[in-house]
Formats: C-alpha cells, structure tokens, sequence
C-alpha cells in the first residue's frame, strides 16, 4: 500500500506543477510551431496539409495525435496544445515507478524513484511543451516495462505506438529483440528454440511495423496527403515517403545555435533554450523570462555516475555469469537510447533528446541507491547519505525551477543561474 501511495502523492504534485500556468507562455516554444500546426490538420483532413496542398513531414503522426487530442478537449490554446504532454509526463511517473517496484519490491526506492523522476527539470520542460519526444519516452519506457513483464505481444503494441512518434525508437526494438533471441538460444534446446524465435520475430519484428502502419490510417484515406498520388499503389506512394523521411533526417546538417554533441548530453553541456523574452515593466531595470530544456544539474551530474558504477556492476555479473536484471535494463536504455546518436556526428542535435534514456538514467541512481543502503555502512550513514544526496537534488531542482517554467525574475537572478557560458 505505502508503495502504491507515495508515488501517487507525487505524481498528483507534479501534474499540478505541470498544469499550472502551462498557457502562460504565449504562441509557440521551439518546434511547437510544427507538431501543433500538424494536429490541428489531422483534426481537419486526416493529414498535414499547407493551404489546399499536400505538407512534406517528417515524423509520424502519433504524437501529433495526442496533441490533437488535447485541443479537441480543450481548445486550440495554449493550455490544450500542451495538456497531453503534461498527462504523459504525469503518467511516465507512475509507470517508472511501477518498473521500480517489480525490480527492487521496496517501498523507499520506488516512493525514491517517482521523486526523483518529478524534480528532473528536463522532463518537466517536456511535460510542459507539445514537442514528440516525451511520448516517444513513454511509449519506450512502456514497452520495456511489459517486455521485463515477459509481455511480449504487449511490449510490440507500445513499441510499435513509439515507432510511431518518432523512428528512434527502432533502436530500442533492435535491442530488445536481439537480447530476448540470445535468451531463447542460451536457454532452449535447437528444436524447442523454432517456436519461440518465430514469436520473438512476430512481437518485436512484424507487430511494430503493422502498429506503425496502422498510424498512417489517415493518410492511406485521404488523397491529400504528400506523396498519395506518387504512385497507383499506396503502399508504393507510401514507401516512397518514407525513403525522403529517411533522407531529410541523414541530410539534417544545417547550423543551429543550440545544437549539442551527445558527448555533452549527460553532464547538460548545452541545454536548449526553448523560449526567451526580456520582459518590460517587470518591476526592475531588467528582467529575463526563459524556458530552458535543462535537465536538474545535480540530478544528471549523480546520474553520470551512476551509470558508470552501474555498467561496471553489469560487467562483472556477466562474468560471474548471474542475471542482474536492472543493471540490463540501464545498460539497454543506454545502448538504444544514448549510443546510437555517437554515429551521427555530422547531424545537427539536441541535448533535449536525452529525455528518451532519462528513466534509465534515474534507474542508475535507485540501483546504487540501493547498493548504499545494502552496504555495510551503519544504516544511520547509509540513509544519511541518500537523504542528502537526494534533498541537494530537492534544492537545485527549487533553484531552477523558474526556468524550468518560464518565470519572469531578475536579469541578475536569471545570470546566476547560468552556471557555464555554454548555457547561454
């Protein structure tokens, strides 16, 4: 029970964190132009359109969708662009603690793990923005949930639901499939391998794509959509698309003032600045109103190391040959979720990416968590130095919060929290 009511306390906190205000920054932030202009054409024709022809896009429709759900419901505003983005990152709480509990089945750490999932500021920045990345999150971090759950026809659905907000997801599909075959292979004689490798291939290899395909329904109905016509075969149109997808993202290098390395992405080298004003008549000489995707410092600082200590945890299980099932899964989140951007150094990217392998991240920090707890420290020093490290989180996760939700403050209150030019 105390399992199961701490995390709802928190996620209600948060969601009300999340919902507060969240019209109060006016028109667009970042690349809301985009994905809500996309909703508000799925709501009209079913497809993205530009005036009365066919709009070229780049990401799939799925998260576009949730948008269009929340202006359905609310309006098209401010608050109904961003209200699904503030359900899902609510719920992306919920569900991490939940993958917590089924690990550890400790209370602390689970109650420990949605804390810490609701003072991460680049999961609020998302929660409170209608970009894809934080349904992207979601539905990876779903599907992996209910693959650990040996739900594996479950796990295609959600996976394939994420395939459909943005193809990055198709790392984590990867992964997944080629670690659930080397159980089947490791595990099962040649004869009794045939039948599971053939449902391995249907749920993470078949069930995906036809999900994915599913979420051009709108597209496959309309003869407005770009390329529709390209060919008299549909799905030849449709392949068609997909292929100058794939070349807008591999050509994606144009220069941009916020771009980032992932090198960079786990100690928050370059956060993006999603919005900025200098307002007037703010009550000093000057003042500074920004909404930064910067995930809390602290946070992230521990979270790199936790994930060192983690991977050098899950080396020397594969040696002693024992399964430690949350140090694979950090390793997975990391491979799939972090790895693959080091093979597109000439692309132009984002720190904010980084929110698709932030659970995992936060799952590195409960498991050493853990291992302090367990260790043979007096457990008056062992608590001590969890509660400490997490109440420093607590208060940098405060001091950041005006710009996490795009606060006026000071000029000078807004260069104090500015800790490297890189941020600027």
């Amino acid at each position: 029970m105390i399992a199961a009511i701490a995390p709802l306390v928190i996620a209600i906190a948060a969601f009300l964190l999340r919902i507060i205000n969240l019209g109060s920054t006016k028109g667009f932030i970042f690349d809301e132009v985009y994905y809500v202009d996309g909703a508000r054409d799925f709501l009209k024709y079913g497809v993205e359109v530009t005036g009365a022809s066919p709009e070229f896009i780049v990401h799939p429709p799925v998260g576009k969708w949730l948008i269009a759900g929340g202006i359905q419901i609310f309006g098209d505003n401010e608050f109904g662009w961003r209200f699904a983005a503030a359900l899902f990152g609510t719920l992306l709480i919920l569900l991490f603690a939940r993958l917590v509990h089924v690990l550890f089945y400790s209370p602390l750490l689970t109650g420990l793990a949605a804390a810490l999932m609701a003072l991460d500021g680049l999961l609020l920045v998302h929660s409170r923005t209608a970009l894809l990345d934080l349904f992207l999150t979601f539905f990876v971090l779903l599907g992996v949930y209910l693959w650990h759950r040996n739900r594996n026809w479950w796990a295609g659905l959600a996976f394939g639901l994420a395939l459909g907000c943005k193809w990055s997801a198709i790392y984590f599909i990867a992964i997944i499939g080629l670690v659930t075959v080397y159980r089947i292979l490791v595990s099962h004689e040649f004869k009794q391998s045939g039948k599971k490798l053939a449902q391995t291939f249907a749920a993470f290899g078949l069930l995906p794509v036809i999900v994915y395909t599913f979420t051009w329904i709108g597209w496959f109905t309309s003869d407005r959509g770009w390329s529709r016509q390209w060919s008299n075969n549909p799905i030849i149109s449709w392949l068609h698309y997909h292929g100058e997808m794939l070349a807008f993202h591999t050509g994606l290098t144009e220069d941009h003032s916020y771009q980032s390395n992932p090198w960079s992405w786990l100690v928050m080298g370059r956060p993006t600045s999603f919005f900025y004003d200098a307002p007037q008549n703010c009550g000093d000489k000057d003042c500074a109103r920004e909404v930064l995707a910067l995930g809390t410092p602290i946070l992230w600082w521990v979270g790199t190391i936790a994930i060192t200590i983690v991977i050098s945890f899950w080396i020397k299980s594969l040696i002693a040959r024992r399964t430690d099932q949350a140090a694979n899964l950090v390793v997975i989140g990391i491979a799939a979720g972090y790895l693959p951007w080091f093979a597109m150094q000439q692309r132009t990217t984002f720190t904010f990416y980084a929110i698709v392998f932030q659970p995992f991240l936060i799952l590195a920090i409960v498991y050493c968590a853990k291992l302090i707890l367990d260790s043979d420290l007096k457990p008056v020093v062992s608590q001590s130095i969890v509660a400490g490290i997490f109440i420093t989180i607590l208060l940098c996760f405060i001091y950041f919060l005006p710009l996490f939700t795009g606060q006026v403050m000071t000029y000078d209150a807004w260069k104090m929290r500015m800790w490297f030019d890189s941020w600027i």
